[in-house]
Formats: C-alpha cells, sequence, structure tokens
C-alpha cells in the first residue's frame, strides 16, 4: 500500500512538473519564439498562456516595445572639412523574432547594429558641411542615417524607428581656435559697424550744422530786416513829431538823455551846469542861455 501511494505522489510530481515545464507565459509587451532542439518552430506574438512540448523545447522571449541603442562619440570630417565629434543613437524593435534569432543567434544588438549605425552616421555626415549639420539640415542628414540604419536591420528582424544626434561638437582642441576666430570676425564687424555709425553721425552732424547755419543766417536776414523797418519808422515817428512840436520833441529827448547819462550810483559828471545840457533844469522852457558879450570895442 505504501509503494502504491508513493508511485502515486510520484507520478503526481512527474505531472506536475511536465505541466509546469510545458506552459510559459507571454505577456502584452512580448513576443516568443518557440525552439526544438535548437530549431525554431513557431513564433508566438499573441500574450496569455500558451504550451510546448516539456524538455524537447525551449523558449526565446523578446521585447515589443521600441528599444534604444546608443553609440559611442566618434569623429567624422564633414565635406568642408571640418572635424566634429558626434553622438548618436538609435531607437529600434524586432519586428521578426525569427529572423532576429537566425541572424543573430547569442550575439547583441550592440554588436551587430552598433557598427552600422557608426559607419552609416560617418557616411552620411562625411557627404554634408558642417553648416548642414548643426543648422540648415540636421532633420534631414538624421533621416538619411536612420534609412540606412534601417536597410541592415530589415535583415535582423529589426525596425529602426528613428536616429537622433545627440551631439555634434567640435573636438576640444579645435574649439578654442574656432572661438577665438569667430570673436575676432565679430570685433572686426563691430569696427566696422561703430565706423559706419560714426561717419553716419558726421553727416548727419554736418547737416545739421548747415541747416543750423542757414537757419540761424535768414534768421538774422530777417531780424535785420524787421529791425531796419522798426528803425524806419520809429524814425519817421521821430520825424513827424518833431515837425509837429520842435519844442516837445527836444525836451522827450533832453529827458531820455538825462535818464540815460544821469543813473543813480554809478555817474560822475564833471561839467557845467550852465551848459546847454542842462538847461531844462534853470529853466522849464528850455531857453538857451544868451552869449556872453565880448571884450568893449570887439565888434
Amino acid at each position: 500500500m505504501r509503494a502504491f501511494f508513493a508511485f502515486i505522489v510520484i507520478l503526481a510530481g512527474l505531472a506536475a512538473f511536465a505541466v509546469y515545464s510545458s506552459a510559459y507565459i507571454v505577456h502584452q509587451n512580448e513576443q516568443a519564439l518557440v525552439l526544438r532542439f535548437g530549431e525554431p518552430k513557431r513564433v508566438v506574438r499573441e500574450p496569455g498562456l500558451n504550451w510546448k512540448y516539456p524538455v524537447i523545447d525551449a523558449v526565446e522571449i523578446y521585447d515589443k516595445r521600441i528599444l534604444d541603442l546608443d553609440s559611442q562619440p566618434q569623429e567624422v570630417t564633414a565635406s568642408d572639412q571640418k572635424r566634429l565629434v558626434v553622438d548618436a543613437f538609435a531607437r529600434y524593435k524586432i519586428v521578426d523574432p525569427l529572423k532576429y534569432y537566425q541572424a543573430l543567434g547569442t550575439t547583441t544588438v550592440r554588436a551587430r547594429l552598433g557598427p552600422v549605425l557608426d559607419s552609416a552616421t560617418r557616411r552620411v555626415l562625411g557627404a554634408a558641411t558642417f553648416q548642414d549639420l548643426v543648422r540648415d539640415k540636421r532633420e534631414n542628414l538624421m533621416q538619411q542615417i536612420a534609412k540606412q540604419v534601417n536597410a541592415e536591420g530589415e535583415q535582423l528582424g529589426l525596425e529602426v524607428v528613428d536616429v537622433r544626434i545627440k551631439r555634434a561638437d567640435l573636438p576640444e582642441q579645435n574649439s578654442k581656435s574656432v572661438f577665438d576666430r569667430m570673436r575676432a570676425e565679430r570685433q572686426r564687424e563691430a569696427a566696422e559697424f561703430r565706423a559706419e555709425g560714426a561717419a553716419k553721425a558726421n553727416e548727419i552732424k554736418a547737416t545739421a550744422d548747415r541747416q543750423a547755419t542757414v537757419i540761424k543766417s535768414e534768421a538774422n536776414r530777417k531780424s535785420e530786416e524787421v529791425r531796419g523797418s522798426g528803425d524806419a519808422e520809429r524814425n519817421k515817428i521821430y520825424a513827424d513829431a518833431y515837425t509837429r512840436d520842435p519844442e516837445f520833441f527836444e525836451f522827450y529827448r533832453s529827458m531820455q538823455a538825462y535818464q540815460r547819462g544821469i543813473k543813480p550810483g554809478d555817474t560822475r559828471l564833471v561839467i557845467s551846469p550852465d551848459t546847454d545840457f542842462f538847461r531844462y533844469f534853470s529853466d522849464p522852457h528850455g531857453a538857451k542861455k544868451a552869449a556872453p558879450a565880448g571884450p568893449a570895442g570887439q565888434q
């Protein structure tokens, strides 16, 4: 009885081991390749529980997701003979597990696709200029690299989704010389701009000075004309006033002379009070004094 019970236990254990060895799960982000004695039998793309023959079958699981492949920084000489240090990476996914297994086996993707990415990068960027890479045609160049890498990747059961250039710099030993050359060029351009600005400023200043001189001359001419007209009008008024009342005109002119000649605080006059200048002081009518008579007997 004990032997029979032991046999049942062993048989159940073998059955459990057979079931365990026969079942495998493919997750939603995975795909599987079933091998029998190392020979591919079928590809499982749908997720779920699957079965295989125990012991004689093996299962290789591959990722369905997009994977990254980084390349090592490499030095590339552009078509304009400028050396660049380029760092790129590719995104790929496994689309044909059978072809992938047959082409790579135990070899890694980096070992097979990495050199392809490096050579395509050198080939495409070597035919482009430095300006194309850093500014004008960067996107187009990355598409060309991706196309060339994808052509090789299809033979490996891979689809290269994208290739991107992370960095494209000048080598460190060239950076300083390029920077110095760029700085000298900018300084030269700045000097040219300053010279042009100074020339323009001098031109504007000369034009402004000439216009100011013309405006001042015109203003002086007009002011002289107005002054002359005013003086003529004033003289005419004076002449009319003199002809109407010569005595009042003489009185008025004398008062103006007193006002200008005798100022408070700063006037010093050494003059005889009997002169005609002060005749309105002694006579409100301003009568001139008679000249003194000459010596007796003088004719």
